[in-house]
Order: C-alpha cells, then sequence, then structure tokens
C-alpha cells in the first residue's frame, strides 16, 4: 500500500516508518490514523522487517493530534447522526481508531524503536510509549498536553503505560500537570534508553536494530510476547512457565542451531532463514 502520511522502507532486515507531515510537525490526521491502523495491522506480513524504527521526518517526532482535522471531524454530523449526539459520536468513533493504533503496535511481532527527534506531544508522546525502545535525540520532548486544553491526560494508552515505564508517581504528576519532560530528565528517570545529538539519533536506532538482529527472528519475536504478557503476570511460576515453554520451542528451530554453532564453534555471524 501507497501511504500519503507515513513512509516506509526496509533494508537489510531493519524497518523504517516515517511519519511524514513535516509541514504540520507530523500531527496525526485522520487520514494517518486509517494509514498507522493498516501499518500495524498487516505488519505480520511483512517478515522481512525483523526490526521497525519508528522517526519523524523533519524536526518533529509527532507534535499530537491535528487540531484542524478535529475541529473538521466534530465540527459536523454525518447523516445517519443528527444533532449534539452526532459529535459525541464522531469522537468516539475516532478515539476508538487511534487508540487501535497502539493495541495493534503492541501486537506486532516485531521489537519497535522509537527514535525522537523534537516535540512528542500528546498521542505523539502515547506512540512512543508503545514502542518497546525510546532513543531520543537532545532536542526530544515529551509531554500529555491534553490536561491542558480540557481533555483528561489518559489518553491512547497513555494511563497503563508511563506508570510501568516510570512509575505511578512521577506517571501522575506528568498526566496531571502536561509538563514537558525534557531529554535529559527522560534518560535519567528510564522513560529513554539514551540521549544522543539530534545528528547522531538515526544511525544510533540502526546500531541498535542492528545488534537485536544477532537473535533468531523467533527468538526476538517470543521474547516481545514474553514482555507482554510477563509484564502483567500474576506471580513469578506463571511468568517462568511461560518463559519455559517459549525456550522450548525456540529449540526446535534450524535457526537455534544455526546460532550455536555460529556462535560457539565456527566463530562467526550466524545466518539465519526463519523469517
Amino acid at each position: 500500500m501507497t501511504y500519503k502520511t507515513l513512509y516506509f522502507n526496509c533494508q537489510d532486515y531493519v524497518g523504517w516508518l516515517r511519519l511524514n507531515r513535516p509541514d504540520r510537525l507530523n500531527a496525526i490526521s485522520i487520514e494517518m490514523v486509517k494509514e498507522l491502523r493498516h501499518f500495524f495491522t498487516t505488519l505480520d506480513e511483512h517478515p522481512e522487517a525483523r526490526v521497525v524504527i519508528i522517526t519523524g521526518t523533519g524536526r518533529a517526532f509527532c507534535a499530537g493530534f491535528d487540531v484542524k482535522d478535529l475541529a473538521g471531524l466534530l465540527g459536523k454530523g454525518s447523516d445517519e447522526v443528527k444533532g449534539p449526539s452526532g459529535l459525541a459520536t464522531n469522537g468516539h468513533m475516532l478515539q476508538r481508531a487511534i487508540s487501535d493504533v497502539v493495541v495493534q503496535m503492541r501486537r506486532a511481532p516485531q521489537p519497535l524503536i522509537a527514535a525522537v527527534r523534537g516535540p512528542a506531544a500528546g498521542g505523539g508522546f502515547s506512540l512512543t510509549m508503545a514502542c518497546d525502545i525510546r532513543i531520543a535525540g537532545e532536542s526530544a520532548r515529551f509531554n500529555a498536553n491534553n490536561i491542558r486544553i480540557g481533555y483528561s491526560g489518559g489518553d491512547l494508552g497513555s494511563t497503563y503505560f508511563l506508570p510501568r515505564l516510570i512509575g505511578l508517581s512521577r506517571a501522575a504528576e506528568y498526566l496531571y500537570t502536561g509538563r514537558v519532560l525534557d531529554a535529559t530528565t527522560a534518560e535519567r528517570i528510564g522513560y529513554v534508553s539514551r540521549v544522543v545529538p539530534d545528528d547522531q539519533l538515526e544511525q544510533a536506532a540502526q546500531d541498535l536494530a542492528t545488534e537485536m538482529l544477532g537473535a533468531t527472528p523467533f527468538a526476538l519475536r517470543l521474547t516481545k510476547e514474553l514482555l507482554n504478557s510477563n509484564i502483567d503476570a500474576p506471580n513469578l511460576d506463571a511468568a517462568t512457565q511461560l518463559e519455559g515453554r517459549s525456550n522450548v520451542l525456540c529449540g526446535f528451530t534450524e535457526d537455534a542451531l544455526e546460532a550455536t554453532r555460529a556462535t560457539f564453534f565456527e566463530k562467526r555471524r550466524p545466518t539465519y532463514h526463519d523469517k
């Protein structure tokens, strides 16, 4: 599929997804919502992309939802729904659609790396939360600005993701106030893995993705599944049982044998066949 608001390319098993509305600081339009939903629901059909890096074109990651687009949607009801309820219905449908994006991001089999420069506000902040790993350029700025314009600080999974990433107290502080989280602080409190100069951001993300490709494709996907499941595991026993079964499955793959042979006996880089 050819996208209008996104750009995707893949080389050497690393996929790059670029939010591509630089004139609007990559703000999320209704069209982008549709394209993001399509991209993440079909990502399992692209085994050639074993890791996916998400970034923005231009000087921003994503400035949140496009206010002009939102005003246009809420200002007109559909033929089927008239009157005041039409506004609520349109807003509810849009909220469900964009919320589905972060759900699909977590379901995507590939690890997702956010490479963030400039603002990641509102929904853009939430998109970075839904990624597995975050790397920030020095210009990166994060904030849940909904609370400052009459909406709740909870949006697109932010009240689920953020406490798990930085702790409940810190998450509450940022979600209650809409305060900006700068790159240096984000690294200090563990929201991002590292901060690099803006001009080194994409190379840092590429290097990390390349390092991750040292794992077999199957093992990499199962590790993401384990993290998704065990973050909410009821107890240690349940977590270790799931890990044990996953490792047994990995052990039956040809790629696991190739990894062992190449790493320990032949001292070379493994060549994987399982996509």
